[in-house]
């Protein structure tokens, strides 16, 4: 990355005067830098935000001004991008398993373009959307992955042929193939791996009489990591160098999710609680499990926690606002010793956080504000810390 958004400790004290804690603050700017980014590093891809990483409307707005194409995985998302004026080409179905609901509003809407990985969805497609075109997704395993998607998702490369024939028997528009390597994969490996499957299949498939023209190549490109680090330029140019071995002729789309939105949001919590249990020092945020912190159980997501305090490294445990003894996101997390009030900024926070946050407990939704509506309050000097 290039930038990536992180607040200054000043604009993070004004911030919680004027508008209270806890609060996520967006970047537009930074989503624009991100998309930008993958299309410098991947030119002629096609990319499809993945909408469930984070549904924000500045962020699929933004998108859409740049030209993005979304990916959208129920009906509830079609609906959303739709009344927002987004055309229906641009839009992919890309849930394997779809329901009765988003077949219907697929076709309501138009969006005639879906993937699959069984044979159980190609009759319901069939019916639902006649000629519809498909893209069968491979499974493509890749344990070094974040999130592992093809425990749940991926036909194995062995019944390819067969599924594909099956698509064709039943009037559907076999299009291509498509792959998921994993959320936050952090080498180019996976995606080496998945090509050659892939190229091997196209191949097949021609000598079947099949006209596969457009390969998904998914998403799980990274963003930086807390104790990890990752040169994502190198990667996304291996990447890049490896479609264009293997797929030079082909259209290519790619799945983007947190590649896009995980730099460009930041969270102020407060600490509203502290004690001592069990000989170790406990804190309680004002967001939790149940809310931002939802990543840690669904997403794996280890945060960072800046205090802009000094001194020394205690382990301490940070649980969340609600009355669920569940509702703790950290243990032995090291930290500096905090106080009631004390303000905690939370970078790196835009995917699978708010997108998966709940009204659990009767705690509302942490409230989302855009930066660039809200910087001209702040001096130039105040706004951002650096970050590179």
């Amino acid at each position: 990355m290039e930038k990536t958004f992180k607040l200054s400790q000043t604009a993070v004290e004004r911030l919680a005067e004027s508008y209270g804690t806890p609060l996520l603050i967006l970047s537009s700017e930074q989503i624009k830098r991100n998309y930008n980014m993958l299309a410098e590093y991947l030119p002629g891809v096609h990319l499809y935000y993945a909408v469930k990483s984070n549904p924000n409307e500045t962020i699929v707005r933004t998108l859409a001004e740049l030209g993005s194409c979304f990916d959208v995985a129920s009906d509830g998302e079609m609906q959303a991008l739709t009344a927002m004026g987004i055309e229906p080409h641009r839009m992919v179905y890309a849930n394997p398993v779809k329901t009765a609901g988003g077949l219907a509003t697929a076709r309501c809407t138009g969006i005639n373009k879906f993937t699959f990985d069984s044979e159980s969805e190609i009759g319901k497609m069939a019916k639902a959307v006649p000629g519809g075109a498909v893209l069968l997704r491979i499974r493509v395993d890749n344990p070094k992955a974040l999130v592992d998607l093809n425990k749940k998702f991926g036909a194995h490369p062995d019944d390819a042929l067969r599924l594909l024939r099956l698509a064709r028997e039943q009037g559907l528009d076999v299009a291509g193939l498509c792959f998921h390597v994993g959320s936050q994969s952090v080498s180019s490996e996976a995606y080496y791996d998945a090509l050659r499957i892939c190229r091997r299949l196209f191949d097949q498939a021609a000598a079947e009489g099949f006209n596969l023209r457009v390969l998904d190549i998914g998403g799980g490109f990274p963003i930086p990591a807390l104790n990890e680090t990752i040169d994502i330029p190198g990667i996304l140019t291996e990447i890049n160098t490896g479609v264009q071995k293997y797929f030079p002729h082909t259209e290519i789309w790619a799945e983007p999710g947190r590649f896009i939105c995980g730099t460009a949001m930041n969270l102020i919590t407060r600490v509203i609680g502290t004690q001592e249990r069990n000989h170790q020092q406990w804190y309680f945020l004002d967001d939790g499990l149940y809310g931002t912190f939802s990543a840690v159980i669904f997403d794996h997501w280890e945060f960072e926690l800046e205090t802009f305090k000094k001194g020394e490294l205690i382990p301490a445990t940070f649980a969340g606002p609600s009355c669920d003894s569940l509702d703790i996101m950290f243990r032995d997390k090291l930290t500096q010793r905090l106080e009631l009030d004390d303000l905690i900024l939370v970078p790196n926070c835009g995917s699978y956080t708010s997108a998966s946050a709940t009204v659990f407990n009767g705690f509302a939704k942490t409230p989302i504000i855009v930066w660039e509506e809200v910087q001209h309050l702040f001096d130039a000097s105040e706004q951002l810390a650096a970050a590179v």
